[in-house]
């Protein structure tokens, strides 16, 4: 688990094409960013685990499906990515719970400069919608962050100046793709309240909703 306060950035310096997978070797900012074999890491808020280290360079696999739902699908060295380590049970919980298991990807529209931060827009796909109401929390590329606003398949965040230079949000611009994940939260209680649980006397299954109706909630 994760809470979206970005250690430091990296950079990738190799990415390795190994069928459908990929080998990425990312170098991260600092230099005792260290993690055991088989610990994780988010990158970019995709969670990925450690096949090793060599030198300052670290190496993670990751597989088709990570490959399919996150932007790490286009990553090419040189690129910048966020990074921050599992967090350890002794450890502040700040931010939100972040289990580093993407939605989708969403694109950013536009940003509006407030004078000391900045506003930011991102379209999102559609079935995310419901995940994402306002003043509830989302991660962007890995980073904890609340929901200014929503609106139909858009939504809006405000970015302070240390959120911008401590993560790769300084250097996105319109049009780039992002790393979305919902509040776990929300994906939870959604799939309580819509889960198909038994077949009523229609013959059609009941769902939370359904039996609180029935008895008279």
């Amino acid at each position: 688990m994760f809470t979206g306060l970005i250690e430091c950035m990296g950079t990738i310096v190799s990415v390795q094409n190994k069928g459908t997978s990929i080998s990425l070797g990312i170098r991260p900012d600092i230099p005792d960013f260290s993690v055991v074999p088989g610990g994780s890491v988010a990158v970019d808020g995709a969670c990925l685990t450690v096949e090793e280290s060599r030198g300052a360079v670290i190496y993670f696999a990751a597989v088709k499906e990570t490959l399919d739902r996150t932007t790490l699908s286009s990553a090419v060295s040189g690129r910048r990515v966020n990074c921050e380590r599992a967090m350890e049970v002794k450890s502040r919980f700040d931010g939100h719970m972040v289990l580093g298991h993407v939605d989708g990807v969403g694109i950013i529209e536009h940003d509006q400069d407030l004078g000391g931060s900045i506003m930011r827009t991102f379209r999102i796909p559609d079935n995310l919608v419901k995940f994402m109401p306002q003043k509830g929390s989302v991660a962007i590329d890995g980073i904890s962050l609340t929901i200014a606003s929503a609106e139909f398949n858009k939504i809006s965040v405000s970015l302070i100046p240390a959120t911008m230079e401590k993560t790769t949000m300084l250097k996105k611009k319109k049009q780039d793709i992002v790393n979305l994940e919902c509040d776990v939260l929300a994906r939870y209680l959604d799939n309580l309240l819509n889960y198909k649980t038994k077949l009523s006397d229609s013959g059609k299954p009941d769902n939370l909703l359904d039996n609180l109706e029935r008895f008279g909630f």
